[in-house]
């Protein structure tokens, strides 16, 4: 569901006891078939090589998405310990032992046949959908006669060979208003005058055209070609920008508004995105806290938002932390997750703390799964299942050698302050948790879980 080209391997059984009942055999192919775009079981040593190429050319092909490869254990070890586990040294005398000594030594044989003879190493041949001409001048037509033009650009429009500069330069010399979602936030950076972030079904209701792109963004690169010139009224924009200003100056009245206990989740998270810096990758992690960060956090750049995707995964955080942290070791990685969501990622603080992995994770602990309980206790009249605990993640992430810092409403004129010293803390090597105590707003009231 999130189109990710995701190689996934699996061992299984040897090929001479496959669908026999061997120890821990199981019909993989059956389960992954309709989750993945390729599924291939290894049968000989020599199609290793070709059958990981094709997988992960499926991968990255087309609408990306994972695949799986299947290698039973005889396929991946040396010669002499296959032929010494299948074969006997001492050849039978009776009828009965030679034939079977003759079906195990071919299959040996057949297992290793052409094992050693070179494979392709070449470039992957892959298959990137590319939109036609015909297709393109189609659209320069209908958005050059538009007067209300709106662009939403969705995750794939990231996806390779448009890097994302040249997938940014193409917005910016379009010239249309647009609202970016997924993996595409951040494209514009923190503050453009293209990026609209507010009051979106408002104005897809206003638009004449919409320009739905979650294609890749090789199609954008050849609209803007094609619009060379064209520009719009400027009143347009202006309109979506006065509605943009207008919904997050009642964030700010949100934020000043007092909760029963504890610190407001809205002004936390507007002190957040202050203290944010421009190297920073936001990972996000959680349902209620999360998604009011949406609202309020502008990542720095392209490439720098990740979260749990069309599926709503919970427990992804920690996963993409360590993905991002590696792949980018000079960023900064702010992981923000609601308290029930911290539950799958805690014990990982125990792998960043050996591999020494520094990243920080801000936990809005509201105790309880609120997103659900904003829609069961209206609709049930009973909070039954959705209440946790104000915890002390900190000390439990302590426990496993990470820092931990606490905020609440002891402490709520220190939040930047806090901030900063968990940063300092990462940049000297630290894994760090900072356990943020909250109370409920009515900001997302209304919101429903599905």
């Amino acid at each position: 569901m999130a189109q990710s080209p995701v190689l996934l391997l699996g061992g299984a059984a040897s090929t001479l006891l496959q669908n026999r009942g061997a120890l821990q055999a199981i019909d993989q192919m059956s389960l992954l078939r309709p989750l993945c775009k390729f599924c291939a079981s290894v049968k000989r040593v020599r199609d290793i090589m070709p059958t990981l190429r094709a997988a992960m050319a499926a991968a990255q092909s087309g609408t990306p998405g994972p695949v799986f490869v299947e290698l039973p254990i005889d396929v991946l070890y040396p010669y002499f310990m296959v032929q010494k586990q299948i074969v006997s040294t001492t050849q039978p005398k009776n009828i009965m032992g030679q034939i079977v000594f003759w079906y195990l030594d071919n299959h040996l044989a057949n297992l290793f046949a052409g094992a050693w003879e070179p494979q392709c190493e070449g470039p992957l041949p892959l298959d990137i959908p590319q939109a036609s001409p015909q297709q393109v001048q189609r659209c320069v037509e209908i958005l050059s006669r538009a007067k209300r033009p709106l662009l939403v650009l969705g995750s794939q429009a990231l996806l390779p060979p448009t890097p994302a500069d040249k997938l940014r330069a193409a917005v910016e010399t379009l010239g249309v208003p647009c609202f970016l979602a997924g993996m595409a936030r951040g494209l514009l950076g923190r503050r453009h005058p293209l990026h609209i972030r507010q009051e979106r079904s408002a104005a897809l209701k206003k638009a004449d055209v919409v320009l739905l792109a979650g294609d890749v963004g090789s199609f954008m690169v050849k609209l803007k070609e094609g619009l060379q010139g064209q520009t719009w009224a400027s009143d347009w924009a202006e309109e979506l920008r006065q509605a943009d200003q207008k919904k997050e100056q009642s964030f700010w009245e949100k934020a000043v508004m007092p909760v029963a206990q504890h610190l407001n989740p809205v002004r936390v998270l507007q002190l957040v995105e202050e203290t944010l810096p421009d190297n920073s990758i936001l990972v996000m992690d959680g349902g209620d806290f999360v998604g009011t960060a949406a609202y309020l956090l502008r990542p720095r750049g392209p490439l720098c938002w990740l979260d749990p995707g069309a599926f709503g995964t919970l427990g992804v955080g920690a996963g993409f932390a360590l993905g991002a942290k590696l792949c980018r070791p000079d960023a900064e990685v702010w992981c923000l997750f609601g308290d029930g969501a911290f539950g799958y990622s805690l014990i990982e603080f125990d792998t960043f703390v050996r591999h020494k992995i520094p990243v920080m994770a801000l936990i809005g602990n509201d105790a309880g799964w609120t997103q659900i309980s904003r829609e069961q206790v209206p609709s049930l009249g009973s909070n039954v299942a959705c209440g946790l605990a104000y915890t002390d993640y900190h000390k439990a992430a302590m426990g496993l050698g990470a820092q931990g810092l606490l905020l609440s409403r002891e402490n709520e004129d220190q939040v930047v302050k806090v901030l900063r010293d968990a940063q300092q803390q990462c940049r000297d090597g630290h894994p760090v948790v900072v356990n943020i105590l909250i109370g409920r707003t009515d900001f997302r009231d209304g919101s429903i879980a599905m």
